[in-house]
C-alpha cells in the first residue's frame, strides 16, 4: 500500500493559533504520511456566488477531500459553537458534486481558552458533518483547555493526557484509513 494521505482541516485563521499546533501534532502522531493543511480562506457562501461557478479554492478543497485517506478537522470555540470559517467551508464543500466526504474517516478535536476545551464546538462540528455520511470517530475525545499552558515553545503538546489521547485518537483514524484503502 502507498503512503496515506492526511488532510488536515484547521478552524482557525490566525497563523499561530493554538488549534493549528494540535492539527500539526495530530499530523506529527499520525505519520508517515503526506500531510495537506486545507486553506479555509475562501469567500463567504452566496447563493448568487455559487450561480457563477464554485469557486476555484472551494474545487480544490473538495477535491483534497476526495483524495484524502483521512482527514483531522480541529478548530475553536466561538460563542459555543464551531467556528464561522469551518462552518462557510462545509456549508461551500457540500455543494460540490460527488459527495467528498461519504465513509472518509474523520477525526475532530480542538483547543479552546474555556475549561471545557472547545467540548460545544466538537459537539456543533459532529452535527454539521452528520448529513455528508462521513465516518466521523466517536473518540476517545480531544479537547485541550487553557492551551496557552499544554503547548511548549516548538508548538508541541506537553500535557502526557492529551498526548495519549491524541495518539490514540490518530491511531484510530489511521486504522480506519488502511481499512478504508484496503477496501
Amino acid at each position: 500500500m502507498s503512503e496515506l494521505t492526511l488532510l488536515g482541516i484547521c478552524g482557525s485563521l490566525r497563523a499561530a493559533s493554538w488549534n493549528r499546533k494540535l492539527m500539526h501534532e495530530a499530523a506529527r502522531l499520525f505519520d508517515p504520511a503526506v500531510f495537506i493543511h486545507a486553506n479555509l480562506r475562501l469567500p463567504l457562501y452566496d447563493g448568487d456566488l455559487e450561480e457563477l461557478g464554485i469557486p476555484t479554492e472551494v474545487e480544490l478543497l473538495a477535491q483534497q477531500i476526495r483524495d484524502a485517506d483521512a482527514v483531522v478537522i480541529v478548530g475553536p470555540e466561538y460563542n459555543k459553537a464551531l467556528s464561522g470559517v469551518l462552518k462557510n467551508a462545509l456549508d461551500w464543500v457540500s455543494r460540490a458534486k460527488g459527495g467528498p466526504w461519504r465513509d472518509k474517516p474523520v477525526a475532530i478535536m480542538s483547543a479552546a481558552a474555556g475549561r471545557a476545551g472547545g467540548e460545544r464546538s466538537q459537539m456543533t462540528m459532529r452535527h454539521a458533518m452528520s448529513p455528508f455520511r462521513a465516518h466521523v470517530l466517536p473518540g476517545p475525545e480531544v479537547l485541550i483547555a487553557t492551551p496557552e499552558r499544554e503547548f511548549d515553545a516548538n508548538g508541541r503538546l506537553t500535557n502526557d493526557r492529551a498526548q495519549a489521547l491524541l495518539a490514540e485518537l490518530m491511531g484510530d483514524l489511521r486504522a480506519a484509513a488502511v481499512r478504508r484503502a484496503a477496501g
